[in-house]
């Protein structure tokens, strides 16, 4: 046995515990706050990023790197070693040493005073942020079966557009009123207050508790996967490729336009910084909020009889998301344009908890923070990373042809980039079923292995 199974004792309850629904709910809920506070500290940028760019005179290449290719960077490098952490160690207090170090360095941005510091606190937020996300989805497919597990990561995923509501009706009204450095410090301090909440109410789960008998059996007899052992399983799994890359392209629509859309809205629409975010609050938390929900709830209906739904309910709405995000850039009346992307939001918000489902029912109980974190680091490296910083730069070449109106051609261009996730995640469906087949059988091969040494002893 490795030399790791009585530190693992110590952080992960020995035997499963019953836990009641109510409890299970109480869990996802603080969980999904917590993610809800990595997108308000994350996202609070986006939204103040006209302030600090009059304020710090910087470009929007520099915007680009500031909210997108800085923090995703060590956001997702960092989150490779500490999903390997997560794996072995207990996920809970991770999570909550994560949300005080983000919260931290959030409220530090506000004391920033050029380009420099302002980068290198965002930096920190992104390290601290990389422990968030990989151990939550681990606790929570501990904490509810394979059939409700798309639903649950979904309701959790939600967070990101809570997050996004909140970030930009608190940083809209607050820079408008405070400032930009204000802003800073009221959405970071808070996230500490999370991170108590996390330690002391939430109870580590027994790692594989809500699978079936024989995975669940075979996790406990089994040693601990090394990162290479977990990377060959997932690279021997066609359909994740497909699927992640089609996860990073749609990201890359997402975080690519959505963090230029306050800047659009004032530079051609003249609102204002409270008149952005209130709109952008609204609009894009809550039409984020029931597309993230949706995606998941669909993908558990119609995945129960096929598998596959898990993908399509991905590919899908991309067909619809797209025209409406070039309503929302090129429609002259600024009223109509909001409901463009109300349901544009909406329809590109689906496939983040399917991904995110599948991607655990493909690996065992002890593989799933790393799945998770390899599946943000395609994901964010593609769409967080070079998302933004693609819009900004393609902003900045075409500013002197084509004056105010190069971010809204720059965001169309981006935007485009987009429509390609939905012939990934169609090419992952039609492999996804002899992947699923072949882990089942890989499964079937263990459980006699197991058997065979029961019966020697």
């Amino acid at each position: 046995m490795s030399q790791e199974s009585p530190k693992t004792a110590v952080n992960t309850p020995a035997e499963p515990v019953s836990y009641s629904p109510a409890y299970r709910r109480y869990v996802l809920v603080i969980l999904t706050l917590v993610y809800a506070f990595n997108f308000i500290d994350r996202q609070i940028l986006v939204i103040l990023q006209e302030s600090i760019k009059a304020d710090m005179g910087l470009s929007d290449t520099q915007l680009g790197l500031l909210t997108g290719f800085a923090f995703a960077i060590f956001y997702v490098s960092v989150g490779i070693p500490i999903a390997r952490w997560a794996d072995v160690g207990n996920r809970r207090n991770i999570v909550s040493l994560a949300i005080t170090i983000w919260s931290g360095m959030t409220a530090l941005s506000g004391a920033t005073h050029n380009f420099y510091q302002l980068l290198l606190a965002r930096i920190g937020v992104g390290i601290g942020e990389a422990g968030g996300s990989p151990p939550a989805h681990s606790m929570i497919s501990d904490y509810y079966p394979p059939e409700k597990r798309g639903t649950a990561l979904s309701f959790y995923s939600t967070g990101v557009y809570f997050g996004i509501l909140m970030g930009f009706l608190l940083g809209g009204w607050i820079n408008h009123t405070f400032g930009w450095r204000w802003a800073f410090f009221v959405v970071g301090v808070p996230g500490i207050l999370v991170a108590l909440l996390v330690r002391f109410t939430i109870k580590e789960p027994v790692r594989g508790q809500s699978d079936p008998d024989n995975i669940k059996a075979q996790h406990e007899k089994s040693e601990k996967p090394n990162f290479k052992q977990t990377m060959a399983t997932l690279w021997e799994l066609r359909s994740f490729r497909f699927f992640s890359f089609a996860a990073g392209l749609a990201a890359f629509t997402s975080y690519g336009v959505g963090n230029f859309l306050p800047s659009f809205l004032m530079r051609s629409h003249d609102y204002d910084s409270l008149q952005a975010g209130t709109a952008l609050a609204l609009i894009s938390g809550i039409g984020g909020m029931i597309g993230t929900y949706l995606g998941g709830y669909l993908a558990d209906k119609f995945g129960a009889k096929d598998q596959r739904w898990y993908l399509w309910i991905c590919a899908i709405p991309v067909f619809i998301s797209f025209p409406l995000m070039l309503g929302t850039l090129f429609y002259p009346d600024s009223g109509i344009i909001l409901a463009f992307l109300f349901v544009s939001t909406m329809t590109g918000a689906f496939y983040l908890g399917p991904t995110i489902a599948i991607t655990h029912s493909l690996l065992p109980p002890m593989m799933r923070a790393m799945g998770s974190a390899v599946l943000f680091f395609i994901l964010n490296l593609i769409g967080l990373g070079l998302g933004p910083l693609c819009a900004g730069m393609l902003s900045d070449f075409l500013a002197p042809t084509l004056g105010t109106d190069s971010l809204r051609y720059a965001l169309a261009i981006t935007a485009s980039i987009g429509i390609i996730s939905a012939a990934g995640f169609t090419i992952a469906a039609a492999r996804l079923p002899s992947d699923l087949k072949r882990q089942s059988d890989l499964q079937a091969i263990a459980d006699e292995a197991a058997l065979a040494q029961a019966h020697k002893a």
